[in-house]
């Protein structure tokens, strides 16, 4: 079975990036450009992992990932921060909220399936 990842994010280039790298790696790719979408997309698609996007609009993933951790029905899924913002306290917030882990923008081509991967793994 293939691996199913949600990716939240807002910017199509990145986005673009992601589809790129996880379907070469034969990943199964489900896309949201609002935090709103993606967190009823999870409800619905039950992916193995979600990469939050940090600086969404209307909703930030700061607080999409609170209403993910709140939520009985997708509480148990790994959510990763997708963030050029690797400061020590942007990235302390992310965990406080509940993110297992995060991946830093720009995207490493090379390793970003396995960084996935790992997640996964460890749920």
């Amino acid at each position: 079975m293939r691996p199913r990842v949600l990716c939240i994010e807002d910017d199509r280039d990145n986005m673009v990036l992601v589809r790129r790298i996880l379907n070469a790696a034969d990943f199964e790719l489900y896309e949201a450009t609002t935090a709103k979408d993606g967190i009823a997309m999870a409800e619905e698609r039950q992916p193995d992992v979600i990469l939050m996007d940090i600086n969404l609009p209307e909703m930030d993933g700061l607080t999409a990932t609170r209403h993910v951790r709140e939520n009985p029905k997708i509480k148990h899924i790994p959510v990763v921060a997708l963030t050029a913002n690797v400061m020590h306290d942007v990235l302390e917030k992310a965990m406080t909220v509940g993110c297992d882990g995060y991946i830093a923008k720009p995207i490493q081509v090379d390793t970003l399936p396995d960084e996935i991967r790992k997640y996964i793994r460890k749920s």
